[in-house]
C-alpha cells in the first residue's frame, strides 16, 4: 500500500467510506470522527488509519496529514446530514435547523488548506438547495476543479436497497466520471436470504427483538413476502394510524426479490418503517441491516451502548459498495490525470 493514492475520510462514522475507498486501492491516511461510538468501531475495523476522534472544527491540514506526507490525493467526506432529512425538513424547501448542517464549512475549509487533487462529498437530497452547499460547489470551482454533481439511487448501484443521495465529485484541473450502474440489481434475498435463524445464534448482532405480544400479533398479521400495514384487520390498526394515512411503510415487510428500503438509524424497529422480515414474524437483526448496507460480515460493530445506537451507526453509514464503485472511478482518474 506504500504507493496506494493517499486518502482523507472526513466524518468517517463507524467505516463505511473507508472501508469502500480501501477496496479500491486508496491508502486511507487519516479520518475525523466526533462520535466515541462510532469511533470505537472504526478502530477495530481500521486500525492503521490515524482517526482523530474530536470535533471536526478543530482539526487541522497539518493534523490530517501527520508526518512526512505534503498532500493527499483524494479528500472524501459524508458530513451530518440529518437536518436535510426529509423526515426532519420543515417543509419541501428548507432544511431543518440544525447545526450539523453547517459542518459542510468545515469540509471546505479543510479542502482550501489541503487541496487535494480530489473531492468526494455524499449527503442526503434536499442539500443541493442549501446556501452552504451552493458556496461549497462554488468554492472548488474558483479553485479549479471540474465539478459533477448528481442525485443517485444506490439501488442502481449493486446496494441491495433503495438509497438516495447527492454525490460530489470534483479533481483539481479534470473530470471525474460517475461509476455506471450495475448489470443487475441486488435483492433482500441476496443480501441476507441465506442467514440463519436468529435464535439459537451465537452472533450479538443476530438476536431477534424482543417484541411485545401486541406489536408480534400485529407484525403476525402483515402478509409474508412484501406486505404492509393495509392489510391489518380493523382491530389491530392503530389510532393514530386511524387519524392520519401517512408513514405507510412502518410495520411492513422487506419482499424478498427487491431492494430493501433505506436502511435508517430506526432499521431494527418494525414500527419505524418497512424493517419487518420478509417471512420471519420480528424486524431484522443487526448483521442483516449492516449487510443490507453492503459491511462485509465479519466488521465489527461496538454495542457498548446497546443495540439501538449501533443500528443508528449502521444506517447513518455509507455503504462500501458503492463507495468502492465511486472510488474505482477517481483512482482512474487520478491515474489518467496525475503522477503521483
Amino acid at each position: 500500500m506504500a504507493n496506494a493514492w493517499k486518502a482523507v475520510d472526513l466524518f468517517s462514522g463507524c467505516g463505511g467510506l473507508t472501508t469502500g475507498l480501501e477496496r479500491a486501492g486508496f491508502d486511507v491516511v487519516s479520518a475525523v470522527e466526533h462520535d466515541s461510538l462510532a469511533a470505537e468501531t472504526y478502530r477495530l475495523n481500521h486500525p492503521k488509519v490515524t482517526l482523530l476522534e474530536t470535533d471536526i472544527r478543530k482539526v487541522t491540514a497539518r493534523e490530517l496529514l501527520g508526518r512526512g506526507l505534503s498532500k493527499v490525493h483524494l479528500l472524501a467526506g459524508c458530513p451530518p446530514c440529518q437536518g436535510f432529512s426529509r423526515v426532519r425538513r420543515r417543509n419541501a424547501n428548507r432544511p431543518a435547523l440544525d447545526e450539523r448542517n453547517w459542518l459542510i464549512d468545515d469540509f471546505h475549509r479543510l479542502l482550501q488548506e489541503l487541496r487535494p487533487f480530489a473531492v468526494f462529498l455524499e449527503n442526503v437530497p434536499g442539500i443541493e438547495r442549501y446556501h452552504r452547499f451552493k458556496s461549497f460547489l462554488t468554492a472548488l470551482r474558483t479553485l479549479g476543479y471540474q465539478v459533477e454533481w448528481r442525485t443517485v439511487d444506490l439501488k442502481d448501484y449493486a446496494v441491495p436497497q433503495r438509497r438516495q443521495r447527492v454525490v460530489v465529485l470534483a479533481g483539481l484541473g479534470f473530470k471525474i466520471e460517475f461509476p455506471k450502474p450495475a448489470k443487475a440489481r441486488r435483492t433482500v434475498r441476496s443480501a441476507i436470504g441465506d442467514l440463519s435463524v436468529p435464535e439459537g445464534s451465537s452472533n450479538p448482532l443476530h438476536v431477534a427483538a424482543d417484541h411485545s405480544a401486541a406489536m408480534l400479533e400485529r407484525i403476525r398479521a402483515v402478509p409474508k413476502d412484501g406486505g404492509s400495514r393495509c392489510d391489518w384487520p380493523k382491530e389491530l390498526v392503530l389510532e393514530c394510524h386511524q387519524k392520519c394515512s401517512g408513514f405507510k411503510d412502518v410495520y411492513g415487510r422487506m419482499a424478498w426479490n427487491e431492494p430493501s428500503p433505506t436502511i435508517t438509524g430506526g432499521c431494527i424497529n418494525a414500527s419505524k418503517g418497512r424493517f419487518v422480515h420478509p417471512e420471519q414474524n420480528r424486524a431484522i437483526t443487526l448483521l442483516e441491516a449492516a449487510l443490507l448496507q453492503t459491511f462485509p460480515r465479519s466488521y465489527r460493530f461496538s454495542l457498548r451502548r446497546g443495540k439501538y445506537p449501533t443500528a443508528e451507526m449502521i444506517g447513518n453509514a455509507l455503504p462500501p459498495e458503492f463507495a468502492e464503485r465511486v472510488g474505482k472511478r477517481i483512482a482512474a482518474a487520478l491515474e489518467a490525470n496525475c503522477s503521483g
